[in-house]
């Protein structure tokens, strides 16, 4: 099992040299202003309460907290009895993605840095689902935990049938010259070498039938001026789910991806300056940012055998703004 304090510890190096670059631009002292309700939508909408977190984030220090529970979708056996490892399933799209295969009928092994509390309320979400959790604690940088980490699952199931690699790194950067070795090393590593070992890690166990899902992004077609390095990630994953596609057809294993625009999670105040929270999503279409609930729902339709066994290679975009 891997040393996650290493990692821990580099990613708040990153996040606190930005926070210096920050603060000798910005001005913290901008008065907080809490979430609205949008007529005809229950969710938040900007402006969003200013915060921070440091590094990785927790769910559970987020306002207003994300809704990811789905509480009106109705599960109808798409997964049933199916083993699904999905990595970053601490928070954010990743929690609730096992709260809905879950309730499809799959049991769950969740992937997770170091955040505990988070990882604990996901296991209780999917055993609230009638389902099992088996919560694995490590770094996707690590190809031997991912190894492990598989082959654990495994061990507790007898089987992996759906892998979502999910996990990321995120810190923003006004300049390409911030972009130092030690960076571009985490976020790669974390974001494209995580993918690629943890699929490397599952494929002896997965057959026909069975499938992988990237989570990719926005950023990866429409780029982002602060993201340099994020985004670049992301446009490899799109490559990599349609080159690993390809690779698979003949195995019967489909690979796709899902690219969310803006969600409400703890990978974007673990980012952002706290003043820049409060217009988190605004340009979208809907004007603010997805919850986790409305992204999740692409993960069964992708998972399921049921819904997209005619679908591989595919880069499906939640985007909330047309064209994107």
């Amino acid at each position: 099992m891997s040393d996650t304090r290493d990692t821990l510890n580099q990613q708040r190096h990153i996040q606190e040299q930005q926070n210096k670059k920050d603060q000798q631009g910005l001005d913290q002292t901008e008065p907080v202003t809490h979430a609205a309700t949008r007529p005809g939508s229950h969710y938040p909408t900007p402006p969003l309460p200013a915060q921070q977190q440091q590094k990785p984030g927790l769910e559970t220090d987020l306002t207003p907290p994300p809704d990811y529970q789905a509480t009106r979708y109705r599960g109808s056996a798409k997964l049933e009895n199916k083993v699904a490892l999905i990595t970053g399933g601490d928070s954010g799209i990743g929690r609730a993605v096992a709260v809905l295969y879950a309730r499809e009928g799959a049991d769950i092994a969740i992937v997770y840095l170091c955040e505990e509390a988070d990882a604990e309320q996901t296991r209780a979400d999917v055993e609230n689902e009638g389902r099992q959790c088996l919560c694995l604690r490590g770094d996707v940088k690590d190809p031997e935990f991912c190894r492990q980490a598989a082959e654990q699952v495994v061990e507790h199931y007898g089987k992996i049938n759906v892998l979502v690699n999910n996990a990321g790194f995120q810190e923003h950067a006004s300049s390409l010259l911030d972009l130092s070795p030690e960076r571009l090393d985490e976020t790669f590593r974390t974001n494209i070498y995580g993918y690629i070992f943890m699929a490397q890690a599952c494929l002896p166990h997965l057959h026909r039938g069975d499938c992988i899902i990237n989570t990719s992004s926005v950023t990866a077609s429409k780029g982002n001026a602060q993201l340099l390095d994020y985004a670049s990630t992301k446009g490899a994953i799109n490559a990599f789910t349609y080159s690993l596609a390809s690779n698979l057809v003949d195995e019967g294993i489909r690979v796709n991806a899902v690219s969310p625009g803006p969600v409400w999670t703890p990978l974007n105040p673990a980012d952002r300056p706290a003043s820049d929270m409060a217009d988190f999503g605004k340009e979208t279409a809907f004007h603010r940012p997805a919850q986790p609930e409305e992204i999740a729902p692409a993960y069964v339709y992708l998972g399921s055998n049921i819904t997209a066994s005619y679908v591989t290679g595919s880069i499906l975009s939640i985007s909330g703004t047309p064209g994107s």
